[in-house]
């Protein structure tokens, strides 16, 4: 009897991980596992300061993106792979101290490209962090 090796997520435009919508940590490792390159190991070191910075965290993946947020409080944090970079949305960045360098055309988000050649600022992001899942989230869905 043989079996079928599982099936990879198909890589939509810029590398982008197609993972189907679901709740919890399955869907959140699955689109990280299926990260392309050097995107992976920045999808798991985000992750990774999530978890530890913000615990009980909720984890989701919806739109083909993870999702970050504090039960009864919303969704905080998203990040989506393109061709050079990973960006991560937060859903409350203009609430945030610094806030993140990128604008967005909703008031209330900001944006952080993080880059092939860049490595993370773990300290200012594990900040931000902690200062997204401690306000008022989005229930975006």
């Amino acid at each position: 009897m043989t079996g079928k090796a599982p099936q990879q997520p198909k890589l939509l435009s810029g590398g982008n991980p197609q993972i189907p919508k679901g709740d919890g940590e399955g869907p959140v490792a699955a689109y990280i596992e299926a990260m392309p390159g050097w995107k992976r190991d920045v999808g798991r070191r985000l992750d990774e300061l999530v978890v530890r910075t913000t615990p009980g965290v909720r984890k989701a993946v919806r739109w083909n993106s993870p999702f970050y947020g504090v039960p009864d409080n919303g969704w905080f944090l998203s990040f989506h792979c393109f061709t050079s970079y990973v960006k991560v949305t937060w859903l409350n960045g203009s609430s945030l101290d610094p806030q993140p360098p990128g604008s967005s055309k909703h008031e209330r988000v900001r944006y952080l490209d993080i880059r092939e050649d860049e490595g993370i600022d773990e300290d200012l992001v594990a900040d931000w962090i902690r200062q997204a899942a401690a306000l008022p989230g989005d229930e975006l869905f």
